[in-house]
């Protein structure tokens, strides 16, 4: 784990040292997007045009795109303090107001704890605003899941009934809808050589990848309502766990429901839980 780096997550491997997210090398990292996951805060997945409008109040933010948009919140790429570290327990927490350019209009306390025991993984996020007004909020996590083991490509399966549809910049313009035959994975299905960035919703919460020999399973608190799927350039599938769709901030400007932007009076919190499970042989 980096806590100087968004306490991100480096490498996660089974204890026979089979890789379990994507296998990651320290001195090629940059930024946490090249790390194994990385936590997203206040928000997750994009922005359109780096603004939206809350409470009769126009944001505008940064943008950290080159297509103009705010991708991922702010603070997966910023040093987190550690406050209690084990060998099986890490908690990390990060306070907006140590930077002055952080790019969020609202001051907002973050903790994120990593648990290990036996073959489970707990990973909890939680989001607090410690501003005096309200604020609009949300949180995700990105991890990224090494897909091929022993050769085999696994079979994805999750149960959600609707997703969205999205511009060229992966920006949904209505509220979700039913599914169509070929974006639904309530029927075990290998990925294959598709492309995918698709958001899911009405989503129990569940997803696994099954090798046969071995599977990984993902379960996440109800907190997170949404699921990311996307096919990553490098060969490795990224699911996640999200609290709210893409843009649900400007979608709930517009009147769009479903897209499950969350609003923190001053002191109230946002928090889940996600757990990987392993299950055979690993």
């Amino acid at each position: 784990m980096l806590p100087e780096l968004g306490a991100s997550v480096l490498n996660l491997r089974a204890a026979s040292g089979r890789p379990v997210m994507r296998p990651v090398e320290l001195a090629e990292v940059e930024t946490s997007s090249q790390c194994a996951s990385f936590t997203l805060l206040p928000f997750s997945n994009r922005v359109a045009g780096a603004r939206f409008s809350f409470e009769g109040r126009e944001v505008q933010l940064r943008p950290t795109t080159k297509d103009g948009l705010t991708q991922h919140g702010d603070v997966r790429n910023r040093p987190w303090q550690v406050t209690r570290v084990s060998e099986t327990h890490l908690r990390c927490d990060f306070d907006s107001r140590a930077f002055p350019d952080v790019n969020w209009p609202w001051a907002f306390t973050a903790r994120v704890e990593y648990l290990l025991h036996g073959p489970h993984l707990d990973t909890s996020v939680t989001l607090t605003n410690a501003d005096s007004a309200a604020m609009p909020a949300g949180m995700g996590l990105h991890p990224y899941f090494a897909r091929v083991q022993a050769g085999t490509d696994p079979a994805l399966s999750f149960d959600a009934a609707l997703t969205y549809d999205t511009d060229s910049l992966s920006l949904p313009h209505a509220a979700a809808r039913p599914l169509r035959p070929d974006e639904d994975y309530r029927v075990p299905a290998p990925v294959g050589g598709r492309s995918i960035d698709r958001t899911y919703t009405a989503w129990d919460g569940v997803a696994r990848l099954d090798w046969g020999e071995r599977a990984l399973i993902l379960t996440a608190d109800t907190a997170f309502s949404h699921l990311v799927v996307f096919t990553a350039p490098d060969g490795s599938l990224a699911l996640e766990p999200t609290s709210h769709a893409t843009d649900a901030f400007n979608l709930a400007a517009r009147g769009i429901g479903g897209a499950d932007m969350r609003v923190l009076s001053p002191g109230q919190s946002l928090a889940g839980a996600v757990r990987l499970t392993l299950e055979g042989n690993w």
